[in-house]
């Protein structure tokens, strides 16, 4: 007998598979089942760190929690690592696989399967439902050659497809039905229903949308989802969700460069769930603020060619005159190697061998190497417990590291400028540490205690996800679909 299974592919991009899957994950664990989630093929810079020493994606990471489970490089086999416009590191079970151009991973797809098949035949073993999500679109009939991220894996693990559909972009009868049309017959054979995600307005106005659909596709329809309002409170898959960054006018304003390859930027979430902190993402072409309290140099999937764009943006000049005017630099990360005097590839681990000059704000040096730390660490910084975890390529040493920012038990790491007014450090995570948080804010400016409880926000918004879905969808439909395949 085959375990439950359902996989979940989109007409699109960011249509909402994550949540969707977050969502349904929580609302099935309540009714008792034993779910895993699993996405064959992600590509992100936002991970996660596994308890057995790998990683995945953001996404996957908050569908394990939705699950009440732990994580594990088998959610998530192949991640992609944007580190160019044309490349990618590539993550096979939670290590560095090696690095690809497009054109050549294409090629490679198929020697990938037997490890993707690998690790959901792993965690099928330990599930009641498996709850699968696909990435793009089935409908890029260009890429379906060697396919292991839609319609490929559907037919390698032999799993029945839910469609799903954006109504806010537009267009999405013709997305459903374009997409239904484009596939080959024993692909669209498989999809059994349609979900249409992102509705506004009366739902009773879209009756006839949704009869159109299943007639014109035969598909049963499982569903129309209003706009869900919490989405903003759980952790965002990819940098798509950066353009919906907005500040807002608050006591205290945390200023964020946008870097090409961002990364982890869901360290950002905790701080903008504060309602008297404004966090502000500012993209190349547009001066820092000069009214900030802080600039926080976030994550990055690739230090040097991010502080190469960077410098293009002028943005070490306005950082420099921050720092000059009394206001405070946070790093992480990437963002912290870039704040030393030096960052040194003697291998060529980011590209062609060599290093370049830092920000000059810490006096510290940082030298890339070949291990890539991933490791989940509970740490004491401001005199609180963080939880959090590192992963970084380098090493970090120098002057300013005998003023730690932070203690990983006997382990120190980070450093603090002379002045108290440059820090930085590798652990991601800690934000979300709600009194370490408030301490750290508390040392911008003088305010009252907010009382946002981050983490158990993000618990409510999967709960109140959950009975959404609940509410507008047909589970018990989805689940008849998913042991058909038993």
């Amino acid at each position: 007998m085959k375990t439950p299974a359902i996989m979940f592919q989109g007409t699109g991009s960011d249509v909402g598979k994550s949540l969707i899957v977050a969502g349904l994950a929580r609302a099935f664990t309540k009714r008792g089942l034993k779910v895993r989630p699993f996405k064959p093929q992600n590509m992100s810079n936002n991970a996660a760190v596994t308890a057995d020493g790998g990683e995945i994606g953001r996404a996957q990471a908050l569908q394990a929690r939705a699950a009440r489970v732990p994580l594990s490089v088998h959610m998530n086999p192949v991640l992609l690592k944007p580190q160019s416009d044309v490349g990618s590191q590539v993550i096979v079970q939670g290590k560095i696989f090696g690095n690809a151009k497009a054109a050549d991973y294409h090629r490679l797809k198929p020697q990938l399967l037997d490890a993707v098949l690998e690790s959901y035949r792993h965690l099928e073993a330990q599930a009641d439902l498996m709850l699968v999500e696909g990435a793009g679109s089935p409908a890029e009939i260009n890429l379906r050659a060697g396919d292991i991220a839609n319609m490929g894996f559907a037919e390698a693990a032999d799993l029945p497809v839910v469609l799903v559909g954006d109504i806010d972009r537009g267009g999405v009868i013709a997305s459903i039905y374009g997409t239904v049309q484009l596939l080959a017959p024993g692909e669209a054979a498989r999809i059994k229903g349609f979900l249409i995600n992102k509705f506004r307005g009366d739902p009773a106005l879209f009756a006839d949308g949704m009869k159109l659909v299943a007639e014109k596709t035969g598909l049963a329809a499982l569903g129309l989802i209003p706009w869900f309002a919490g989405a903003d409170r759980l952790p965002p898959e990819d940098a798509v969700a950066l353009s919906s960054y907005k500040g807002k006018n608050a006591p205290i304003k945390i200023v964020v460069p946008q870097l090409p390859r961002i990364s982890n930027f869901d360290d950002l979430d905790p701080l903008r769930a504060e309602p008297d902190v404004s966090v502000e993402l500012v993209r190349p072409g547009t001066a820092l603020p000069g009214d900030a309290d802080l600039i926080l140099l976030p994550g990055s999937k690739a230090t040097i060619a991010d502080l190469k764009a960077l410098y293009e943006a002028g943005w070490d000049i306005d950082i420099r005159a921050h720092h000059r005017r009394g206001g405070a630099v946070f790093g992480l990360c990437g963002g912290y190697q870039m704040m030393g005097r030096r960052v040194e590839d003697p291998t060529g681990i980011e590209g062609p061998k060599g290093g370049i000059d830092g920000l000059g704000l810490l006096d510290v040096v940082t030298t890339l190497t070949g291990e890539k730390a991933l490791i989940e660490v509970t740490a004491r910084a401001l005199d609180h417990d963080v939880r959090g975890y590192e992963m970084h390529v380098g090493v970090t040493e120098g002057p300013d590291c005998a003023r730690p920012f932070l203690s990983i038990g006997n382990r120190p790491d980070g450093a603090i400028s002379s002045d108290g007014r440059i820090m930085g450090c590798y652990v991601h995570g800690l934000f979300a540490a709600d009194e370490f948080r408030h301490a750290f804010l508390n040392n911008l400016r003088r305010r009252a205690e907010s009382g946002v409880a981050y983490e158990a926000g993000v618990e409510q918004a999967l709960d109140d996800l959950a009975a959404h879905l609940e509410q507008h969808a047909d589970l018990d439909r989805m689940l008849e679909i998913a042991r058909t395949r038993a």
